[in-house]
Formats: structure tokens, sequence, C-alpha cells
């Protein structure tokens, strides 16, 4: 029974979906599923209810998942205490616009009781940069938000967020229960500058061109709608300060919050991190980074 089938194990049993396993492992399905039934055919049981919908463990792959756990953390501390003895034992995290938020907080305390003698170096990046400096190698694991360039990237989703329109509260858009991005159309939106990741920009301008002041920050963002009646998108439940208010937009799919790291960086560290990071925000309420 080798490691790396427990994690792909781990990975069924967490997604409840091979398609979805096999994406967070970056393989294709065919191979999972081998590796799969030859793990069930190694501990004499199925371990999954198969079904057009996706999969459920069955009461062998429950007692296996909690062993797979244990065994593979294991395998984790091991990795990381020859990290430490060999002077790699420091993490440089990137994190995006806004650092005050629960499942960062949850992170960074499981994170130190797992690995209580490794640095953390943090760097804050502004909303131009939402890959967090991966690309420039200035960072080993960025906690961010897509959509965003992963070339050269991994990533791992954590949870999603709805988002919503950030007005002024004396916007006759205020009063309305939800917004769609025809009822913006015809405003002037906070815009970020040229140079900032196509693909990043065109998520948080609704998917079209839009024009207005430009803004780099978190606070900057709610600047130009406070002083300037402009409008921009922001998480729904985003606490937007005095002056301002946040409507739900019906027609905007949610934010991805996301792990992401260099596509075959081995560092134990990191890997640690992501794990922890999986579970951290898994439970708790959407209070993300990158709030705007």
């Amino acid at each position: 029974m080798e490691l790396r089938t427990l994690r792909y194990f781990v990975a069924v049993a967490e997604e409840l979906h091979f398609g979805r396993a096999a994406a967070r492992l970056h393989m294709s399905q065919p191979p999972l599923s081998r590796a799969i039934r030859q793990l069930e055919s190694e501990v004499g049981g199925a371990l999954f209810v198969r079904s057009p919908a996706g999969v459920t463990l069955t009461a062998v792959g429950a007692v296996l998942l909690d062993e797979a756990r244990a065994l593979l953390d294991q395998a984790e501390s091991l990795r990381v205490r020859v990290a430490a003895a060999a002077g790699a034992a420091t993490v440089t995290v990137g994190v995006l616009g806004d650092s005050a938020d629960p499942g960062a907080t949850r992170l960074a305390a499981a994170y130190r009781r797992r690995h209580p003698h490794v640095e953390v170096r943090i760097r804050e990046t502004d909303l131009t940069d939402p890959a967090c400096g991966l690309h420039a190698d200035r960072v080993d694991v960025a906690l961010t938000r897509r959509p965003f360039d992963e070339t050269g990237l991994s990533v791992r989703e954590l949870r999603t967020d709805p988002v919503g329109a950030l007005l002024r509260a004396d916007d006759p858009l205020a009063r309305r229960g939800s917004l769609t991005l025809a009822d913006l159309a015809d405003r002037r939106w906070f815009v970020f500058p040229q140079g900032t990741d196509p693909l990043w920009q065109s998520y948080w301008n609704g998917g079209q061109p839009r024009e207005g002041p430009v803004v780099r920050a978190v606070v900057e963002c709610r600047q130009a709608v406070l002083w300037n009646g402009t409008v921009g998108m922001t998480l729904l439940d985003h606490e937007p300060g005095a002056g301002l208010t946040v409507v739900p937009l019906a027609d905007m799919p949610p934010s991805p919050m996301v792990a992401a790291w260099r596509a075959g960086d081995t560092n134990p560290l990191v890997r640690s991190l992501v794990r922890i990071a999986a579970a951290a925000y898994r439970t708790t309420g959407s209070k993300p980074l990158g709030r705007r």
C-alpha cells in the first residue's frame, strides 16, 4: 500500500467525485480509478459506492480514511523534520489585499501547532497581483482568489463566496434586494491598472470593459465609491464601512478562494500548508482574504 495511492484515496474521499479528485491531483481520471480499484483489491473490500452523481464512502472506506490521513500526516511530519534539519524550515506565504480573515487566523494557529519551529513569512500584495508574487518567485504559496493566470502553478480551491455590488448607501440602487450586471451597465466602475491580469480584471468588472477611477488597494476601492459614486464588486459579506453598502449580484458566479503554489514544488512545508488550509477554510465562515 503506497503513500501515493493513499493520497489518491483521500482526494476522492474528500471530493466525493472522481473527476474533481483527478483535477485536484492534476491527473486524468482513468489512472485514478485504476489506482482506487487496486487499493480496494488490497484491502479486500469496496471503499466507495459509485453512482452517476458521484461517490459515497463505505464503512470500510470510512475506516481507511481515518487511518490514511493519520499515516499521511506522519509521513508529512517526517519530511518537515528532515527539511528543518537541512535548514529549510522557512515558508513564504503571499496573501491578497487583506489578511484579516478568520480562515487565515485558523490556518495560522493550526500550522503553528503542527510546525512550531517553522518560520512563516507573510507577503501581502495589492489587488493588481492576484498570484501574490508566485510568478516572480517571491512567495512559496499564495492564499488568493481565482481567476488569474495559472500557468506553471498548481491550485486547490478552498471555498467559494458570493459577490455583490459595492455602492454608496444613498445610491438609489442600494434600496434593491438584489441587482444584475445590467442594472450597473451605465455606471462608472473602479478598475485596476493597465497590465493587471486580464482574467482577474474581467471577473471583477463583470466580464465587460469598464471606465472609472484606477485602484490598487482595498481602501482605494471603498474611497472610489464613497467620493465619486462609482460602483464595483466585492464579497457579499464584506463590511463596507460607513456610507457604503453591498447588494447581492444575482447573475455573478461566486468568487473562489484558493491556495496556489508552483507546479512540481515538493517542499513539504508548502504541501502541509495547503492541506491544513483546506481544512481551515472549509470550517470557517466567509470573511476571506482579498476582501474589497
